[in-house]
């Protein structure tokens, strides 16, 4: 069951990006708002964030939430099942929608491969969180279940409101 809810929520949020442009990706729906950008120290491309989280929240961009999942994907699966030494600025954080979405399928085909080799007696083994918690196996996946129908939801939202705006080109 673990298996086909965290692949259909993860195909929900996948279908919500069918066609992003840079233009939507990069879209700012209200001033100020956390987007990418690209770190004119370093050149790299980064994207905004604080710990913790600031309330109430910031506005973000398309681009955000999407390269936001694909990190977040990435980080679980270090630290779970991987080497557990990922830091989020070591991540490569994509300039372009297209490069975001081969991210997040990148993020999304690591977990998946790491659920698909687990027996079920191993769901409740403890893994590591990049914050130094432990969790069940069961957990990190649901967790990420629940991170792809939050964000998905967002970004939906996102294009509704880009589509719907007033003297925005499409």
């Amino acid at each position: 069951m673990l298996r086909t809810m965290m692949e259909e929520a993860y195909q929900r949020l996948r279908s919500r990006l069918d066609g992003l442009t840079d233009e939507e990706f990069f879209w700012q729906p209200v001033p100020n708002c956390w987007t990418i950008y690209e770190d004119q120290s370093t050149g790299r491309w980064t994207y905004h964030y604080v710990f913790p989280d600031p309330v109430p929240a910031r506005v973000t961009t398309i681009g955000w939430q999407v390269v936001h999942v694909a990190a977040c994907k990435l980080m679980y699966h270090d630290w779970a099942f991987g080497e557990a030494r990922l830091t989020f600025p070591e991540i490569d954080t994509p300039g372009n929608a297209d490069g975001a979405i081969a991210l997040l399928e990148h993020g999304h085909a690591l977990l998946r491969a790491d659920l698909e080799h687990m027996q079920d007696a191993q769901l409740d083994d403890p893994k590591k969180t990049n914050w130094g918690e432990l969790w069940p196996a069961w957990r990190i996946f649901w967790a990420m279940l629940d991170h792809d129908a939050v964000h998905g939801g967002a970004i939906g939202h996102l294009r509704d409101l880009y589509c719907w705006t007033p003297g925005v080109a499409r």
